[in-house]
Order: structure tokens, then C-alpha cells, then sequence
């Protein structure tokens, strides 16, 4: 995108903003494992508001193409499908805390629980044991997650283009962009 001459905000949830950096500690910490999932659910939340208001909304409004790793479809993965908390408490913080904001366009990065769990542990060796608490979730939770994001997919074909996350990383690349291509601005 930049190639193209376009401005580009990237951002991250949790982090993205110093605040949502301390969250970001906070939730990925694996030794805070007693966290319950609502406890959990409202700290992304919270790391979420600061990031759309102090990130997105400016990017956004001065037309610039943001990019987020990461949003309310994951909370609706993650604490919905993945923890079993219903969606109607979530669609109601996402209202709150993004007041209306929704992507363009999503992309899901798709990759079997196996492999996904292979990689994650790959990368954890070598950046060490510092933000691991999601990862050392169990096997089924991680399907359960990969399901949830699966059912969005196909509520919401227009928005959330599923891109095979087992091709090589240039091949993946290609095939993002391909998707992203047709939204920039």
C-alpha cells in the first residue's frame, strides 16, 4: 500500500496505543491463568476504545488506510466461541467501545489447530515466554476459536475473505493483497 503512495496506520490489539500496551501485559501474561473470561472480554474491550479513538478514528479521518491485527471478530472468536460467552454481551461493548466502527474488510488468515499450535510454539521459543497465556490454551479451545471465526466467515462472505495461512509466506502475501487490493484508497 505504501508502494502505492498511500498513507498506512498499522496497529495492534491488545497494545496499539501505551495504554493498550499495559493491557496487553496484563492479558497475555501467563501468569495471570485465574483471569476469567469476562475479565478478559472487557480488557480487550478497554484496550480496543483507547485504540479507536487515539489510532483509528484520526488514521481514518485524515484518510489514511489502517490497518488493525485484530478487532471486535476476534473477541467474538476468542471469548464467544473459544471461552462460550454469549455474543449478545459483546456486540453491546463493541457498540460502546468502537461506537459503529467496523472494518472494510477482514482478513482470516486460516490454518489448521495443529500446524497453528506448531508455529505458535515455534515462535514462542525464540521470543520467550513473555505474552503466552492464549497460546498455552488447549487443542480443543483453539479449534473452538478457529470454528467461531469460520461461522463469521460465512455470515459475512463480503467482509471476511478466508486466505490459506498454509501456503509459503510469499504465496499468503499474494493472496492477501489480492483481497486487499480492491479497498484501498
Amino acid at each position: 500500500m505504501r508502494e502505492c503512495g498511500l498513507e498506512v496506520v498499522e496497529t495492534v490489539e491488545p497494545g496499539g496505543t501505551e495504554i493498550g500496551k499495559q493491557v496487553r501485559q496484563v492479558l497475555l501474561n501467563p501468569g495471570n491463568g485465574e483471569m476469567t473470561p469476562r475479565a478478559e472480554m472487557l480488557l480487550y474491550f478497554a484496550s480496543r476504545a483507547q485504540n479507536v479513538e487515539q489510532v483509528i478514528r484520526p488514521g481514518l479521518g485524515r484518510g489514511a488506510n489502517v490497518l488493525c491485527d485484530r478487532f471486535t471478530d476476534s473477541t467474538l472468536a476468542y471469548q464467544g466461541a473459544g471461552r462460550g460467552l454469549d455474543t449478545e454481551p459483546i456486540l453491546m461493548l463493541d457498540k460502546l467501545a468502537c461506537n459503529g466502527l467496523r472494518p472494510d474488510l477482514t482478513i482470516l488468515i486460516d490454518l489448521d489447530v495443529a500446524k497453528g499450535r506448531e508455529r505458535l510454539m515455534e515462535r514462542n521459543a525464540k521470543v520467550g515466554p513473555g505474552e503466552t497465556r492464549i497460546d498455552e490454551e488447549s487443542a480443543a479451545f483453539h479449534a473452538r476459536v478457529r470454528a467461531g471465526y469460520h461461522a463469521l466467515a460465512l455470515r459475512e462472505p463480503q467482509r471476511i475473505r478466508v486466505v490459506n495461512g498454509a501456503e509459503r509466506i510469499g504465496t499468503v502475501a499474494k493472496l492477501v493483497w489480492e483481497q486487499v487490493e480492491p479497498f484501498v484508497r
